[in-house]
């Protein structure tokens, strides 16, 4: 599979992850509407977004910036490889 680089495509994906998400939270909330089902769904979403940024922002940035990440794969393979190396 190649790399998506058209911007009108990225913007469709954006687009599709936004309708995916808002769909899937609608669906658990309408499951079991109730204050606390929306309270635990916001904190995972912010939680694994802050996760995401950690693993492409920080790492890159402030913890090694020799290494370059190019999906979840990766900083599975990075976080092994500096598992091993302890």
């Amino acid at each position: 599979m190649k790399d998506l680089s058209n911007p009108r495509w990225m913007w469709v994906k954006f687009l599709l992850f936004i309708v995916i998400g808002t769909a899937c939270g609608v669906l658990v909330y309408l499951e079991n509407p109730a204050w606390r089902t929306m309270l635990f769904l916001s904190l995972m979403i912010w939680s694994f977004c802050r996760v995401y940024y950690f693993a492409f922002y920080v790492i890159e940035k402030y913890v090694d910036p020799s290494y370059k990440f190019s999906g979840l794969w990766s900083f599975a393979k990075y976080l092994l490889r500096k598992q091993k190396r302890r």
